[in-house]
């Protein structure tokens, strides 16, 4: 039985590592590419001194968001997603909430992270994504963990005018994971096209079995929502097969 989601990873990457795990509009990454993004973030993570908590991840939806979280994860931390579409005062009241020291950003978003983020550090992906992978150094971290540790933090909507930041394990998604996947059958040839925004926790559903299974994952084009038959033709042209 796993205690850490990045287990999946592990046996995936030794399986099938030139397979494509996630797929944006302008790249796509193997699972190989994938586990070495990771570990260049956690590596700047830990040789940083980050531990043991919340990483703010403030980025367009793309793979190398995904990407970071698992570097954040790796790192023995948090992540807490944060997206241009959230209103400035929520943005605010998130970093008020959580205190984070740290905010990953990219181009398009670094200069408003810079704008609300206090005394939080702002420091572009392709900065971390550029270091020197430390395995040795993740390896100690991970033996470390428990499947008790935070994963990452969600915000909810606020339908009581102040939105709360909700907290899962190892643990709650492994097992949801595990019971997900037997539910509903997924497998190496599930193809996934994810809908829903990366600071929503419903997109565990497609990133942690597609690491799981060496699945695949298209981050679906927002603008195709407003044209359903090109919709359609996306989902047929990837030969997508779960939503």
């Amino acid at each position: 039985m796993q205690n850490h989601v990045l287990d999946y990873l592990d046996e995936t990457v030794a399986r099938v590592p030139d397979k494509l795990a996630f797929v944006d509009e302008n790249e796509g990454m193997t699972f190989r590419q994938l586990y070495d993004t990771m570990n260049s973030v956690g590596t700047y993570l830990a040789e940083g001194g980050y531990a043991h908590e919340p990483v703010l991840v403030f980025m367009d939806k793309s793979v190398r968001t995904i990407a970071t979280f698992f570097g954040v994860i790796a790192a023995g931390c948090f992540y807490v997603p944060i997206d241009e579409e959230m209103p400035a005062a929520r943005i605010r009241l998130i970093v008020e909430n959580c205190k984070p020291r740290l905010c990953v950003c990219d181009e398009s978003t670094i200069e408003k992270a810079k704008s609300f983020a206090g005394d939080t550090n702002c420091v572009l992906y392709t900065e971390l994504a550029g270091t020197t992978p430390d395995e040795t150094k993740i390896r100690a971290i991970r033996a470390a963990a428990l499947d008790t540790d935070p994963l990452y933090i969600v915000f909810t909507s606020g339908s009581t005018g102040v939105p709360k930041g909700v907290a899962a394990c190892h643990r709650s998604v492994l097992d949801y994971v595990e019971q997900l996947s037997e539910t509903l059958g997924f497998s190496e040839d599930t193809v996934f096209g994810n809908q829903s925004p990366l600071y929503f926790d419903a997109c565990l559903k497609e990133l942690y079995p597609t690491i799981k299974f060496g699945a695949t994952t298209y981050l679906v084009p927002r603008q195709l929502f407003m044209f359903p038959t090109k919709l359609v033709e996306y989902l047929n042209e990837k030969k997508i097969n779960t939503v």
